[in-house]
């Protein structure tokens, strides 16, 4: 059972990363373009407000490049620390619990992005379909290079 588990383990995190993306990028879209109910039960965020607009757009861009798999140790990289700065400076203050001070989603979407700097895009992403690519065009290239001793 544990060598099954384990060798799903690359697909069961592409499924959580692209989830978890989606997700991520949905608040983006309702901050930003009102859709699903808007930012804060409706409406949109002004163009260029701190930092209410620069982490909506962090949350669009990096939740669909995290969902693609497409630069996803980076996006998530910035995305985790967009959403730690949610959370210390905008729900913590309220009070010390994430389930006090309305933090749930910022800090569980700050371990999620967090965890996808360490582990990658796993399966089903556009990183791994490139890095294949490169590998084998390096292959290609090493096979036609002679080797000087």
């Amino acid at each position: 059972m544990t060598g099954r588990l384990n060798s799903a383990q690359p697909y069961a995190l592409g499924l959580f990363r692209i989830v978890i993306g989606l997700l991520f990028a949905c608040h983006g879209a309702a901050s930003l373009f009102g859709v699903l109910g808007g930012a804060m039960g409706g409406g949109t965020i002004d163009a260029g407000t701190w930092p209410g607009w620069y982490a909506a757009v962090i949350q669009l861009v990096g939740g669909a490049l995290v969902a693609l798999g497409l630069g996803t140790r980076a996006a998530a990289f910035i995305s985790s620390g967009s959403m730690a700065y949610a959370y210390f400076k905008v729900h913590q203050p309220e009070a010390l619990w994430p389930l006090q001070n309305g933090g749930e989603a910022s800090a569980i979407f700050c371990w999620a992005m967090l965890l996808f700097v360490f582990t990658g895009s796993g399966a089903l992403g556009l990183d791994r379909l490139f890095a294949s690519r490169g590998e084998r065009a390096d292959e290609t290239a090493s096979e036609r290079t002679p080797v000087a001793a």
